[in-house]
């Protein structure tokens, strides 16, 4: 049997929109944006720490190869030259 009830429907829940109050009082664009903002400043933030630019042009790539290839040369030169004591004994 189907009972007739004098209940009303049950209501259904707001839908979610920018404008729904989320947390501590705040919209959700609002919480979004802040969000945004912080991803936005640790990446920033990082980019500065840790010296991640990347090169743009050929020319700027091959500069930096050829930097580290002159580094690479001169640490490998540095391990021939025997140490300072060694150069500073006087014999007799």
């Amino acid at each position: 049997f189907l009972q007739a009830t004098t209940e009303p429907p049950k209501k259904k829940p707001d839908p979610v929109t920018s404008e729904t109050v989320v947390i501590w009082g705040l919209r959700l664009w609002q919480v979004i944006g802040i969000f945004a903002i912080f991803v936005l400043a640790v990446i920033i933030t990082l980019c500065c720490i840790f010296k991640c630019r990347i090169p743009r042009t050929k020319k700027e790539i091959e500069a930096r190869y050829a930097q580290r290839q002159a580094a690479k040369n001169y640490a490998d030169k540095l391990e021939t030259v025997p140490p300072l004591n060694e150069l500073t004994e006087i014999p007799g």
